[in-house]
């Protein structure tokens, strides 16, 4: 028997693995013939912009940088360079590593997001019970004009909004950038206050604009369950009414909040380039824009590479949810 088992996980872990490496291939194959259909090149900032450059200039440059291969040849370079761990080198800028340039930016972009992500499920969940509880009552309306609210306001246009009021008009937060002058000669909770303070309202966007989704699926997910059978079984029992909500109701609900929570990863970077950019943080958002206008190609594919990479552990981290919050996925 157990070793019936031991080869039926094999074979789940064994599929496991060859799907999600199929969907990696999948999605740099897509990544990589999107990103060579938008207009421009690597070379137009030292040849088409400068007067003096030559055409022969830049056919060297396109032979030096390999773009004058087949699409199909140059992908199947860069991949093999991928499964050794190398993105190559960035062909815009400082023309540095293109590793490096992405662990410089990536923990301001992870911090900043971990951090919203976890203020969006601690109040969504709460939101969510209380509305489907109290359905229809003066909280439910509020909160659902706050969701349409939250749907509705741009990010960019929050940011700005933010930025004039708290910023300009009230000078509470500063406007832009992740430390003040003179960063380095303040104590630890000086430096602590004053990254808190430049980070404040991005934190702030982040967790508005993703809140109201999560707590009208919490909302949708709360109510549904509620009026299952088996809540109704427990309440002619004579349990505790929060207890079935809290306990029976709420752990049933969770099941759609995990699918969104780990489908949100990858968003970790697509969500920081608008947010970055008008804060000016120096976070990898900011990074993936400026290589969209370089037409960078080598640092796009890396940025997108750690985004597959997050969608996959998106999805396997919405699994392992599923499997703690649900027992019977086990199976």
């Amino acid at each position: 028997m157990n070793l019936i088992m031991w080869r039926l996980l094999l074979q789940k872990i064994f599929a496991k693995i060859l799907s999600l490496t199929l969907t990696f291939l999948g999605i740099t194959i897509i990544s990589f013939w999107v990103i060579h259909l938008a207009p421009g090149s690597p070379t137009d900032l030292q040849t088409t912009l400068n007067p003096k450059a030559s055409s022969a200039a830049r056919e060297r440059l396109l032979k030096l940088y390999g773009l004058d291969k087949p699409l199909h040849v140059q992908y199947v370079r860069w991949l093999k360079r991928v499964i050794l761990f190398d993105f190559g080198n960035s062909l815009s800028g400082d023309h540095r590593p293109v590793w490096e340039k992405i662990k410089e930016r990536l923990p301001l972009t992870l911090t900043l997001n971990a951090v919203s992500l976890f203020l969006v499920f601690i109040l969504a969940i709460p939101i969510g019970i209380l509305s489907a509880v109290y359905v229809n009552s003066w909280f439910d309306k509020l909160m659902t004009v706050f969701v349409f609210i939250g749907f509705s306001i741009p990010s960019f246009w929050l940011a700005l909004l933010l930025i004039l009021g708290l910023s300009i008009w009230l000078p509470i937060f500063p406007i832009s950038g992740l430390t003040s002058l003179g960063f380095e000669s303040f104590t630890f909770w000086e430096k602590c206050l004053d990254l808190a303070r430049h980070l404040a309202l991005p934190v702030f966007v982040f967790t508005l604009t993703g809140l109201a989704g999560f707590s009208r699926y919490m909302r949708a997910s709360m109510l549904e369950i509620l009026g299952q059978d088996f809540i109704l079984l427990a309440r002619a029992k004579g349990l505790p009414y929060w207890r079935v909500v809290l306990k029976h109701a709420g752990k049933n609900a969770l099941l759609p909040i995990i699918t969104i929570l780990g489908l949100s990863v990858p968003g970790l970077i697509g969500g920081s380039v608008i947010v970055e950019s008008i804060f000016a943080l120096p976070g990898l958002g900011q990074l993936f824009y400026q290589a969209v206008m370089a037409r960078d190609y080598p640092l796009i594919l890396g940025n997108l590479v750690l985004g597959a990479i997050l969608t996959l552990i998106g999805n396997f981290l919405a699994d392992v949810g599923y499997t703690l919050v649900d027992p019977r996925t086990k199976k």
